[in-house]
């Protein structure tokens, strides 16, 4: 059992969020636009942060009856919105507001409010290489000799942005790349750094991004499905730095919704026949991803989820023949509107056949925003943490991903409602608290 005390002294470990938090972003494109802007509206009190668990959620301390509660960032040593400062790089001109008008996520009415400061900040030149992403044209890209240069120019931007900041994280909210499994040059981290030289074309631009990143002792999270820090070189990296980087691909709309009704068919130990996915999106996304090899990336990321929730092997009964088909088209009248629509086969007693339809009208950055922005802030108070610090993977934000990322030969953890409880746990845990078990049997004794 915790004591006050105890609680006391671990929390006092942790370094405090003193200072300004620099966020930095590969791909300044819809995601990282609508968290910018909705940082700033939050800031001015235009509007609330609807979706994030750093800044809405609560946290339970000890028992029912004690009625503790707090909210997680009074609980945690969270930097705060007002510390929070950005830059990144992007592949098209203009700056942050010409950027969410081409978005068109935010209402014009909404991005007139605060036009000045989206005016301000203006990405950098990329990297970027259109065979890794190949319905994308770069205007404004970074040159170089080989792929080690164009990471240390990474890095050289990267130090910039120090002499204006006191910490910083990097999340990459670029496009998704071609797929590609791991290989030689992904193995160690000298065979990666000789591959930077030798321009092996195992090497993504994201994976630059994120050498550079670790290379400067910086936490790192990958929004998309690429093949980025989950290679054993950047995991090697990411250890020796004590840069924490977690898992990849935000979960937001129809993975998400996944995540809450496979569990409830296990649960209730309902039969699972079929599973068909399609998507309906618009924006630049859909454009990337109307490439086959670029689909394959995100298909890869978005099919693993039934069967580690599922566990065909314990319960070949019920899911030893699923049939899962996802599916991602492209609609340009229907911008950043996703439309996610899933028809669901399931079997019950006696093997009697029923059917679930769910149509989720969502919008994509909307959802992804709040989730970029909890990555952030959780990523830089492991940083800050001795207890996290070392451990490179941090799994406990298995929450926000697609393909949370896990020690090698341990399965990952998809149920939301688990990965919410690893989540809390580990916060009640570095902060010196009891762990909830949810038990309960303190409540019905003498």
């Amino acid at each position: 059992m915790s004591t006050p005390s105890a609680a006391t002294q671990d929390a006092a470990s942790i370094k405090p969020a003193t200072g300004k938090l620099g966020i930095m972003i590969p791909g300044m494109g819809a995601v990282a636009t609508t968290l910018i802007a909705g940082v700033e509206a939050v800031r001015r009190g235009l509007a609330k942060p609807i979706g994030s668990t750093t800044q809405m959620g609560t946290i339970r301390l000890g028992k029912r009856t004690d009625a503790r509660s707090p909210l997680i960032k009074d609980f945690a040593p969270i930097a705060q919105l007002d510390d929070l400062v950005f830059t990144g790089w992007d592949i098209f001109g203009g700056n942050l507001y010409d950027a969410a008008k081409t978005a068109g996520v935010l209402d014009r009415d909404q991005l007139e409010q605060i036009r000045p400061f989206l005016e301000s900040i203006e990405p950098m030149p990329a990297v970027f290489d259109q065979h890794y992403v190949k319905r994308l044209t770069g205007q404004k890209v970074k040159t170089g000799k080989n792929k080690c240069d164009l990471a240390n120019q990474i890095r050289n931007d990267i130090a910039e942005f120090k002499t204006k900041t006191d910490r910083q994280v990097m999340i990459w909210c670029g496009s998704t790349e071609i797929f590609l499994e791991t290989s030689a040059v992904h193995q160690t981290l000298e065979a990666f750094e000789r591959g930077m030289v030798d321009n092996d074309p195992g090497i993504t631009p994201s994976m630059l991004y994120a050498w550079a990143a670790l290379k400067e002792g910086i936490p790192f999270a990958n929004g998309a499905p690429n093949l980025t820090v989950d290679i054993p070189a950047l995991i090697e990296l990411s250890k020796k730095m004590n840069a924490p980087i977690c898992g990849k691909d935000f979960k937001t709309g129809q993975t998400f919704i996944k995540t809450v009704l496979a569990p409830a068919f296990k649960t209730r130990l309902l039969g699972l026949s079929g599973w068909y996915s399609t998507n309906i999106l618009g924006n630049r996304d859909g454009e990337v991803l109307d490439d086959p090899e670029s689909f394959k990336t995100k298909e890869e990321s978005k099919l693993g989820v039934l069967d580690y929730i599922l566990q065909p092997d314990l319960h070949p009964d019920l899911y030893k023949d699923i049939y899962h088909k996802v599916r991602i088209n492209y609609y340009p009248p229907r911008g950043d509107n996703k439309e996610g629509w899933d028809n669901i086969d399931i079997f019950g007693w006696l093997g009697y056949p029923m059917q679930l339809k769910v149509d989720f009208l969502c919008r994509d950055s909307i959802l992804a925003a709040p989730l970029a922005l909890d990555l952030c802030l959780f990523l830089d108070l492991a940083a800050r943490t001795p207890s996290l610090q070392g451990l490179g993977i941090q799994e406990w934000l298995s929450f926000y991903f697609k393909a949370p990322q896990t020690a090698p030969g341990v399965y990952p953890e998809h149920d939301l409602f688990i990965q919410q409880m690893k989540l809390k746990n580990t916060l009640r845990h570095i902060m010196g608290e009891d762990l909830i078990t949810h038990l309960g049997l303190e409540y019905y004794g003498d």
